[in-house]
């Protein structure tokens, strides 16, 4: 079991395991067409973005932040409606600065910070980050994002930020996430894993080997310290 003795440097996926982007980005959807079909074109601007991030990491197209790709979903969504006011598909583009928290994030992060540093690893682009740590509160003592290697996870350089920054093995840093597919590319790198599940994450497979699994912030914060 892992302690705090164990941890240099704990590091928190953001998107999904901090705040409701699914939810949020629905939410935003919404706002720009009321009638529209809400779910499918949810689909419409996920499968752009997973497209167009698995593309760069494949190579066949150059780096573009998120906050880019984020324009060309928001794009497609609007024109699937026919919507062509600017300065609301504009706002749709920008919604994940304005994702809300889940409910335990706050409290957790404030528990967690007082025993580690604590940092942020998204896909995010820095400008979304910064302007969405400030809207949902987050607390923490620095902000990495996938912006920073070119790249998205889960390109092994992307964990690399975090090894970097901590200055000590890749065993004493902990991912915090709640999707499976992110610790096990962070396993890849040698960090540490702990698993938070979400609403919207991405659970364990039986075959998954997690460092630990906490069923809050709050359980992941008992946890490591309990030494």
């Amino acid at each position: 079991m892992l302690s705090r003795a164990d941890i240099d440097l704990v590091v928190f996926d953001v998107l999904g395991t901090l705040v409701n982007e699914p939810g949020g980005i629905r939410d935003g959807i919404r706002e720009l067409a009321p009638d529209g079909d809400i779910d499918g074109l949810a689909e419409l601007w996920e499968n752009h973005v997973a497209r167009r991030q698995q593309r760069m990491l494949d190579g066949r197209d150059p780096y573009a932040d998120s906050e880019t790709v984020d324009r060309e979903a928001a794009e497609l969504v609007a024109d699937k409606c026919g919507v062509t006011d600017a300065a609301a598909i504009g706002r749709l583009a920008t919604v994940e600065r304005r994702l809300e928290p889940w409910s335990d994030t706050v409290a957790g992060l404030e528990l967690l910070a007082r025993q580690f540093p604590i940092v942020g690893l998204s896909n995010a682009s820095r400008a979304t980050l910064t302007r969405l740590s400030a809207k949902a509160g987050l607390r923490w003592h620095f902000l990495l994002s996938a912006q920073d290697a070119n790249s998205y996870k889960p390109a092994a350089e992307v964990y690399r930020l975090a090894v970097d920054l901590a200055g000590s093995a890749p065993q004493r840093v902990l991912k915090v996430a709640a999707h499976a597919w992110d610790l096990r590319a962070a396993q890849e790198v040698g960090l540490r894993t702990a698993y938070v599940p979400r609403p919207v994450g991405d659970p364990p497979r039986d075959s998954d080997a997690f460092d630990l699994h906490a069923a809050s912030l709050a359980d992941l914060a008992a946890t490591l310290g309990d030494d």
